[in-house]
């Protein structure tokens, strides 16, 4: 949800200069299985081009929720188990690159970018100038 990223950003920001941060970001989603209970496996990570396939798969519509910025869905598989999926897309990764600029910060860096999204790679290109360190 984008509302705990702005919190975590302008904490940051009352701690250090504004350039000098880097805000992560996933390029990935997560499939829960429902109910949650404790000592069930965690939930299992799922890119969003298999976010979109397992929406396919199960005939569910895709929703996006306005105030956390970001997709989900639910469906039953095949053994009546019940999922929840939250994962990323094109509107949630521009939410994100808006509230940097919003808050002037430095830059992102990207966790387990070998997980496929093609749209976030075109949407960097289009919102920033790209430069490398080191």
């Amino acid at each position: 949800p984008i509302g705990p990223v702005k919190e975590v950003l302008q904490y940051a920001k009352s701690q250090m200069p504004p350039q000098k941060i880097m805000m992560g970001q996933n390029l990935y989603g997560f499939d829960w299985k429902l109910p949650f209970k404790q000592g069930n496996p965690p939930a299992k990570a799922v890119s969003s081009v298999a976010a979109v396939a397992l929406a396919r798969k199960y005939n569910v519509p895709i929703r996006y929720d306005f105030t956390a910025q970001a997709p989900h869905f639910n469906y039953f598989d095949e053994n009546g188990v019940q999922h929840e999926v939250w994962f990323e897309d094109a509107r949630s990764i521009q939410s994100k690159f808006n509230l940097m600029k919003e808050q002037g910060i430095g830059g992102i860096s990207y966790w387990k970018i070998g997980l496929p999204f093609p749209q976030n790679w075109r949407l960097l290109v289009e919102n920033f100038t790209i430069t490398k360190k080191g």
